[in-house]
This record gives structure tokens, sequence and C-alpha cells, in this order.
């Protein structure tokens, strides 16, 4: 196979570490172009700059450096969640910071997000749970602090915590279709308002 305009040189040899992260970067790349039925173990590997086989003593077939590129996001995704909702104890700046998580998250990494919301293989099992994952907890973490904060029970906070995940991904994934035509921070706002009025009507505890 020819060598593609973005090949790596060949010949560079890296920790293992490195080398994973390499081949997770060049698999991330031709999975979001081609999709994953399209995308081929020679491309990735040519893409990285290694042969076939290096690519194989990491990831033994295509499912399985998927799975591994799901992981890494999915677990990038459910840290900003959790990052978001840390970084502040006044409520509404949480609200708006877990949004403009979501709003992060899908305009970084070159569409990665593709990965984790739009997989053209959710019907796989392996690869809805990562998907489900990334939602759950999510949500889980927005929950546990909306009852704390409340007198709503369990099912209730997990609900709202639900809701307020599946906001905050539609609405960011609309509007990085809409090519940004609203400014980032501006549409964070705009969405953190809806959410903050109604999740402000639920009163505070103590």
């Amino acid at each position: 196979m020819t060598a593609t305009p973005d090949a790596k040189p060949r010949g560079t040899r890296l920790p293992r570490m490195a080398r994973r992260l390499q081949l997770l970067s060049a698999a991330q790349e031709v999975f979001v172009e081609n999709g994953y039925h399209a995308a081929a173990m020679d491309e990735i590997a040519e893409r990285a700059g290694v042969s076939k086989p290096v690519l194989y003593q990491h990831f033994p077939g295509k499912l399985e450096l998927y799975l591994a590129l799901l992981d890494m996001h999915v677990d990038d995704m459910v840290t900003r969640c959790r990052e978001a909702l840390a970084s502040t104890t006044d409520n509404k700046q949480r609200v708006q910071a877990a949004i403009g998580a979501f709003f992060d998250f899908v305009s970084s990494q070159g569409e990665a997000f593709r990965l984790v919301f739009e997989s053209d293989l959710r019907n796989v099992a392996p690869v809805r749970q990562r998907m489900e994952r990334s939602l759950r907890e999510s949500a889980e973490a927005i929950s546990q602090v909306i009852q704390e904060d409340t007198g709503c029970s369990s099912d209730e906070a997990h609900l709202l915590g639900v809701g307020l995940v599946g906001m905050a991904e539609v609405s960011a994934r609309y509007w990085l279709g809409s090519q940004g035509s609203i400014p980032k921070e501006a549409a964070t706002q705009l969405m953190a308002r809806l959410a903050w009025r109604g999740i402000s009507g639920f009163p505070r505890t103590g």
C-alpha cells in the first residue's frame, strides 16, 4: 500500500504508552473520516507510520482499537462533567459549567464526539455500553449534586440529571452542526439560562 500524504515516517522507537497514544490518534483520524466499517487497519497503520504487525501488537483487531478509543473519550467526557461540577459551589454557575463541558467536548479533538454520540456501531453491545456509560455517569454526577441540595428523592434527582445531560448533549451537537452560528460562550449561556430556570425551581434543603 502506498503511503498517504498524512502518513508518519516509520522507524522511530517509542515507549509503549506513547506508541499506543500515537496509534489511537491515527485511528481517530481514520474512524472520523471514514466511519468504522470503511476504516481499514492498513490505513490506520500507514497513518501512524508503523507496520501492521506493530499495530496488532497493541490492538488485536479493529473493534478492540475502536473500543479503546471510545473508552478514552468517554473518560474525557465524564471527567469534564465532574470537574465542571466541582469547579464552584454556586449552583447557577455549576449548571453553566456542566453544560459548557458538553460544548467544549463536541468542539474539541477533531469531531471525536461523533465516536461517543454518533457511532455507526451503536447496535454492537460493547460499543452501546460505552456510549451509555458516558451519559449515565455524567447524569449520576449531576443528580448527586441535585439530591444533596434539594429535597428530591434519588429517582427524581436522577431523572433531572438525565434530562440536563440530554439537553446539553443534543444542544451542543446541534450548535456544532450549525457551524457555530452562535459563539460557543453565548450558546452555553443561553442553554444554561434555560436549564437554570427549571432547576432553580426546586428549593434548597437546609
